[in-house]
C-alpha cells in the first residue's frame, strides 16, 4: 500500500512516500480502505519525538489517527461490520497510522460513517470529536443547566466542543481570536472572548466547566472563573491537584482511549444536524508535510483535512 512515512524524528521534511504492507490482521480486526484522514496536534508532536517516552515509534512509522473509508476485509471474529460498509474511526495509537491507503482496526474502535457527511468531513471528527466527548459528556456530564468555558473555540477540538456543549443544552463561552469571533458564535457560543486583547478571567465568572486546550497561564487563571465544585478538564497539561483543591474544584487530564460506540453516538449528532464538520484547510496526502507545518505554526481554524483518495474523499 502507498503511505507517507517517517524513519526518524524531525521537522515536516522527514516525510517521504513509501510502499508498505498493512499491519497483520487479527480475528477482531477489519481493514479499511482510507479515503480521507486529518491532522491533529498529537501527530506533529509524535513526529518531533516529543511523545517518544510514552509513544515510541517503530520506523518506518505511519502517523495519523483519523480515518474514513470503506471496509475491504473482515476478520473471522468480526460481527458488527461487512465488506463495503462506509465507516470512520480513531484507530489504536500503538498500531500503524492513517497516512496511508489502508489501515487495520479492531472492530470496537469503528463506527458507521454519518450518512450526510462526505468521507473527508467524517475524517475530521474521530480524534477531536471524541476528545470533546470525553471532556464534556464523560467527565463533565454536561446538561442544560451548565455554563461551559471552552478555550480555543476556533481550533479543531474546540470547535467540536462548542457544538457538543450546545447540543447538550449548555450555555457556551469560548475564547478565540477576533478574526474567528463570528465563526465561533455560529458554532453555538453565546459569548466569544478575544484572547489576544481581552482577559477571560475578568469577564467570566461562576462557570461549571472549563475545557483547557491551551495550558500554561490560561490553565492557572481558569481556576478563578469556576464556581465551587466546578470542573476543569485539560488536554494541554496535567493540572496540579493541590491548586484544584485550594480552589474547591476538581481537575482532570486524560489521554484519549478511542471507542466505537461513543463515536457512533457522536456521529448521530451530525446526522441529526446538531453538529457540523469543522474543516478549515485541505491537503492531498502527498503534501502531509505542509499540513503538519500549518498545524504546528499556523493556528488553523477547525481541522486540517487530508485527501487520500481523490475520487472518493468528497463523496458520501
Amino acid at each position: 500500500m502507498h503511505a507517507m512515512v517517517i524513519d526518524k524524528y524531525g521537522e515536516p521534511e522527514v516525510f517521504y512516500a513509501a510502499e508498505l504492507e498493512p499491519d497483520a490482521m487479527g480475528p477482531e480486526d477489519l481493514v479499511i480502505r482510507i479515503y480521507a484522514t486529518s491532522v491533529n496536534p498529537v501527530d506533529w508532536k509524535v513526529r518531533q519525538g516529543k511523545l517518544a517516552p510514552r509513544l515510541p515509534s517503530r520506523f518506518p512509522a505511519i502517523l495519523g489517527w483519523d480515518a474514513a473509508g470503506i471496509v475491504v476485509e473482515v476478520g473471522s471474529g468480526v460481527t458488527q461490520f461487512n465488506v463495503g460498509d462506509p465507516v470512520f474511526s480513531r484507530p489504536a495509537i500503538h498500531r500503524p497510522g492513517t497516512y496511508a491507503e489502508l489501515t487495520v482496526v479492531d472492530q470496537s474502535l469503528v463506527a458507521r460513517k454519518p450518512v450526510n457527511l462526505t468521507y473527508l468531513e467524517a475524517a475530521s471528527i474521530p480524534l477531536a470529536g471524541l476528545t470533546a466527548w470525553e471532556t464534556l459528556v464523560e467527565i463533565g456530564k454536561i446538561g442544560a443547566h451548565h455554563r461551559v468555558l471552552v478555550h480555543g473555540g476556533g481550533g479543531g477540538v474546540g470547535s467540536y466542543a462548542v457544538q457538543l456543549a450546545r447540543a447538550y443544552g449548555a450555555e457556551v463561552i469560548a475564547t478565540a481570536s477576533a478574526a474567528r469571533r463570528d465563526d465561533v458564535r455560529k458554532l453555538g457560543a453565546t459569548q466569544v472572548i478575544d484572547y489576544q486583547r481581552e482577559s477571560f478571567a475578568d469577564m467570566v465568572h461562576n462557570v461549571d466547566l472549563v475545557f483547557d486546550t491551551v495550558g500554561g497561564s490560561v490553565q492557572d487563571q481558569s481556576y478563578t472563573v469556576l464556581k465551587p465544585g466546578g470542573t476543569l478538564v485539560s488536554i494541554a497539561k496535567p493540572p496540579d491537584p493541590e491548586v484544584a483543591k485550594a480552589h474547591e474544584v476538581s481537575a482532570h487530564w486524560f489521554f484519549l482511549e478511542p471507542d466505537g460506540k461513543k463515536l457512533e453516538a457522536l456521529g448521530r449528532l451530525f446526522e441529526q444536524g446538531k453538529m457540523r464538520p469543522a474543516i478549515g484547510h485541505v491537503f492531498p496526502l502527498g503534501e502531509i508535510g505542509a499540513a503538519h507545518r500549518l498545524s504546528q505554526e499556523g493556528h488553523p481554524q477547525g481541522k486540517i483535512g487530508i485527501v487520500v483518495d481523490a475520487d472518493h474523499a468528497m463523496t458520501y
